[in-house]
Parts: C-alpha cells; structure tokens; sequence
C-alpha cells in the first residue's frame, strides 16, 4: 500500500527477492548450519554482503573495512563508530567502491 502513498517506491519487490535468491536456492546446504548462533552469524554475514552490494560497494572491501576497524572501537565508541562505517556513508562508499 506504501506504493499508493508515494509515487517514488517500486511496486514490485523483485529487487529484494532477486538479491535473496540465492540463498534460498542454497537453502538445503544451510540447513545444518551446527546452531542457531551459527545460523545467526550466517544471517549477519549475508546480510553485509547484500547490503553493500545494494549501495555500490565492493562486499569484500567493506567485510575488509569492518573487519579492520571494528576491532578498534571501546565499547562507549561503538555505537556512533557503527555510524560511521555505514554503506552510505561517503567515505565508505570512497574506499570499497566496485
């Protein structure tokens, strides 16, 4: 219904359903991921992979980026680092850009 509101959203969600495709298609291979917190860490990891490849960033790169400089956030720094090392922004997008 949101479509019908705003005239800038898409009708359809294929863009969304194409980016989860293959991990449906997968779907038996995740089945034993060995726990549900290996099933979540799964989830987090695709969920990266899919959101920087649908904001223009290398996925590699980013994970690279995230991984390097997560690491160096306290625990009080951690929550406004995170803002920082969104897809969006534009240093992130300068230096994990495909």
């Amino acid at each position: 219904m949101n479509y019908l509101k705003d005239g800038h959203c898409e009708i359809s969600n294929n863009i969304a359903e194409n980016s989860i495709r293959p991990f449906t298609v997968g779907r038996r291979n995740w089945l034993f991921s060995g726990s549900p917190k290996g099933a979540s860490a799964s989830a987090i990891v695709y969920s990266l992979v899919e959101t920087a490849k649908a904001n223009g960033l290398n996925p590699y790169k980013y994970l690279n980026l995230l991984l390097e400089i997560l690491p160096r956030f306290s625990v009080e720094e951690r929550s406004e680092g995170i803002e920082l090392l969104l897809p969006w922004n534009p240093q992130v997008k300068k230096e994990c850009s495909t």
